[in-house]
């Protein structure tokens, strides 16, 4: 797998971070502060589990503008690859939380997006050669 794949394949994945993780954060904030859409329910029933959605949607922001700016890299890939792993897992152990805001084509979409991404990321990552980082 040459470098200008292994960037395209970055750069997906930073998009996808950065696209569905600022809807998401959007969707939260109208969701735990004014208790509308599909967020208001789940956090109408337990108020302080908004911090989760919260931080989790922000925090996949900020690793996809860090993959989006740094180049491809064994880390990075390996990087990309652990984020996927971390929240597509997240999805799966959490999917009733899809079901009770009646969004199942968005669990369903992200999850599966997730999955694509650990595979490609994975794959880049065994592509990439080793780089001794010194301090």
């Amino acid at each position: 797998m040459n470098a200008s794949i292994r960037q395209l394949v970055q750069r997906g994945d930073a998009w996808f971070l950065l696209v569905a993780s600022g809807l998401g954060f959007a969707n939260d904030i109208r969701g735990v502060f004014f208790g509308a859409g599909p967020v208001g329910k789940v956090v109408q029933m337990a108020p302080h589990s908004g911090i989760g959605f919260i931080e989790a949607h922000g925090l996949a922001f900020i690793l996809g503008a860090l993959l989006y700016c740094n180049a491809p890299s064994r880390a990075w890939h390996a990087t990309g690859a652990g984020i996927h792993f971390l929240l597509g897992a997240s999805n799966l152990a959490c999917w009733p939380l899809f079901a009770a805001a009646d969004m199942l084509v968005v669990g369903y979409v992200t999850t599966a997006l997730h999955g694509v991404f650990f595979v490609l990321q994975s794959l880049c990552t065994s592509a990439s050669s080793p780089r001794l980082v010194r301090a």
